[in-house]
């Protein structure tokens, strides 16, 4: 006789299993001081003095900011039309969580520090910040990059510059949709393409009418529309309009300034990859009040620093993105084992590993050398540095960033690929930089443009390579071939990937000689000018220290 089957006994009633071998999340930690790396290249370009500041921010972004990056992406905005009893509102509503991001960064001086405190470090201390910050939530991060970016433009304007810049610089910020006189803080977005003609605004069809005589300061009403307006709820907008003079730009606010609701519509947002937390908008124009900016006919030359800005943004905010999965991916492996042996101890996941980890601080320190030339803007060398580098480095990082994120995610596994994760988060939104402020060809053409317009740029570009001359023999060879090739300028445009590609990485290897960890400096000559390795990341050639490496960057918790 059998015995009784007694179901209180039965394992299938108890736990099925013990969860072991899973590393803890990535989470309530600083992202300053668990970034060897970053404070590396902090202090290397001058903005040790802001390293109270930053481990401050650090704390936030590594904590209550990173959750509610997560809330904010999974909670889009909402657009809404009309309120409830029928009048036109045009009102783009978020989640709390976005305005706990942003109210953390303005408060935090994010979108104003170099503004406000100019001198030897201002920018790379600001893109120290906003590189911590673009690893919680880069949608977010638009509309500060905005904000940070007009004020050189809007300086073109003494006038409106006098009336706009206490509150874009202030601390305070006021998510309520009032005019922005009633405010004591205000945010910038920008409306400059259309349908038509995308990155070439020169097509555009928009058109400024002016009230009176016209000119810089001048009022003026406006007729369009816009492809891509980001951040609608911002408080006023640059936009790029015709007028009898040519393309123009002028500051247009969500009210006029008689208190009453401008005639700015928006149409629909944007169903994106990623960027969620994001709004992005077509608007229509239909008599706009607007105030020219700048001088008539000459829109494109007004916003030329403020697009510096936003490319510089760009590079750094793929850096975030990379240093983010690198992060997930070097703490993840850290805890887990495979065959019987910790992740970190196996050889292939090393070479993978230090590979990634090469690429980011690569990544990192050349937006941080270009942080420093926008510091120094004042010496003529530096400045012809920032525009040539502003393309190269933008077109280069931001390209990098989706094929070492989709690694990084690989390195973790399937758990990498659920959206309980940051990966895919991190996936997404990794090509909108790429694609924003002009896509690859766009940079690439205006690397060509800026050495053909002033031949000074490339010559301030090549004195700085230069500098790395004589330590590796594979770089001076590469620099050769490189001013060789620039020389050439048949089918140049036809090459000019190539050639900018190639100008990229000789940047790159160029900061991290001079400047850089000599081990991250080596592995990258060998790998990256030398050629020694494979087309994929984990291709590192031998004789490489890939453990060393991939400490330097493990998140020091």
């Amino acid at each position: 006789m059998t015995d009784r089957f007694d179901p209180h006994t039965h394992l299938s009633q108890a736990e099925t299993h013990e969860v072991f071998n899973q590393p803890a999340p990535l989470e309530q930690y600083n992202t300053y001081t668990s970034d060897q790396p970053l404070q590396y290249w902090v202090g290397v370009y001058g903005a040790g003095w802001a390293k109270s500041q930053l481990q401050s921010f650090g704390l936030q972004c590594g904590g209550d900011l990173l959750e509610a990056g997560f809330m904010a992406n999974e909670n889009k905005p909402e657009f809404h039309t009309h309120d409830r009893f029928g009048n036109r509102v045009d009102l783009v509503k978020f989640h709390p969580s976005y305005h706990q991001l942003m109210a953390a960064a303005i408060e935090a001086g994010m979108h104003s520090l170099p503004w406000e405190q100019p001198g030897p470090g201002a920018q790379v201390a600001r893109a120290a910040m906003e590189y911590q910050y673009f690893q919680t939530d880069a949608g977010s991060g638009c509309p500060l990059t905005m904000t940070f970016a007009v004020v050189p433009a809007l300086k073109h304007s003494p006038k409106l510059a006098e009336e706009w810049l206490p509150r874009i610089l202030s601390h305070q910020y006021d998510e309520r949709n009032v005019p922005y006189f009633e405010k004591k803080g205000v945010t910038l977005g920008m409306a400059m393409t259309e349908k038509q003609g995308g990155s070439d605004v020169r097509a555009n069809t928009t058109r400024a009418y002016p009230k009176a005589e016209g000119g810089n300061g001048s009022e003026y009403e406006i007729v369009g529309h816009k492809w891509f307006c980001s951040a609608p709820m911002s408080d006023a907008f640059l936009v790029l309009a015709q007028t009898d003079s040519g393309l123009s730009c002028f500051l247009l606010p969500r009210w006029r300034d008689d208190g009453s609701k401008n005639q700015f519509f928006i149409q629909r947002l944007k169903n994106k990859l990623g960027n969620a937390s994001n709004a992005s908008s077509e608007v229509e124009f239909r008599g706009a009040q607007a105030w020219m900016i700048g001088e008539e006919g000459r829109g494109v030359r007004t916003i030329i620093e403020m697009v510096a800005m936003t490319r510089f943004d760009c590079m750094v905010g793929s850096s975030a993105l990379m240093r983010a999965a690198l992060a997930q991916a070097i703490h993840h492996t850290s805890g887990r084992s495979v065959f019987g042996k910790n992740l970190h101890d196996q050889k292939l996941m090393q070479n993978v590993l230090a590979d990634l980890a090469i690429e980011s601080e690569a990544a990192l320190a050349m937006s941080m050398r270009v942080g420093f030339a926008l510091d120094h803007l004042d010496d003529e060398q530096q400045s012809l540095f920032a525009r040539i580098t502003t393309a190269v480095g933008k077109y280069w990082i931001c390209k990098r960033a989706p094929q070492m994120i989709v690694e990084a995610m690989e390195c973790i596994g399937g758990v990498g690929y659920v959206e309980d994760n940051i990966l895919p988060r991190l996936y997404r939104e990794a090509p909108v930089n790429a694609i924003w402020e002009g896509a690859g060809n766009v940079q690439c053409l205006d690397v060509l443009r800026a050495i053909n317009k002033e031949p000074a740029v490339l010559k301030a570009y090549l004195s700085e390579l230069d500098k790395a001359k004589g330590r590796y023999q594979a770089y001076d060879n590469f620099l050769m071939a490189l001013t060789e090739e620039l020389g050439n300028h048949e089918t140049i445009e036809y090459r000019c990937r190539t050639v900018v590609e190639k100008m990229a990485l000789a940047l790159q290897a160029c900061v991290l000689i001079c400047e850089g960890n000599k081990e991250i400096a080596e592995a990258f000559v060998q790998s990256r000018i030398a050629r020694q390795a494979g087309c994929q990341f984990g291709t590192l050639p031998e004789g490489i220290d890939c453990f060393s490496i991939l400490k330097r960057s493990q998140p020091v918790i």
